[in-house]
């Protein structure tokens, strides 16, 4: 059964795609998939493959979400 947060990990950030199949790697970028996923929810966005695109623009943008000078 597909939901919200399993579906936008798999098509926005390809996680079904992915070729890390070590144990400890699999479990740390799932935490990180999330952890990005939360932060772009927090700072209002709605549309995440919307939010990932501006994210991979440069670091000034990665900057303003974590709210750092």
């Amino acid at each position: 059964m597909e939901n919200k947060v399993h579906h936008v990990r798999d098509v926005t950030q390809g996680e079904d795609a992915s070729r890390i199949r070590t144990s400890p790697l699999i479990q740390s970028w799932a935490i990180a998939r999330n952890f990005a996923l939360n932060l772009y929810r927090d700072n209002g966005f709605e549309n995440m493959a919307q939010a990932q695109r501006l994210v991979g623009f440069g670091l000034s943008t990665i900057k303003l979400l974590f709210r750092m000078k």
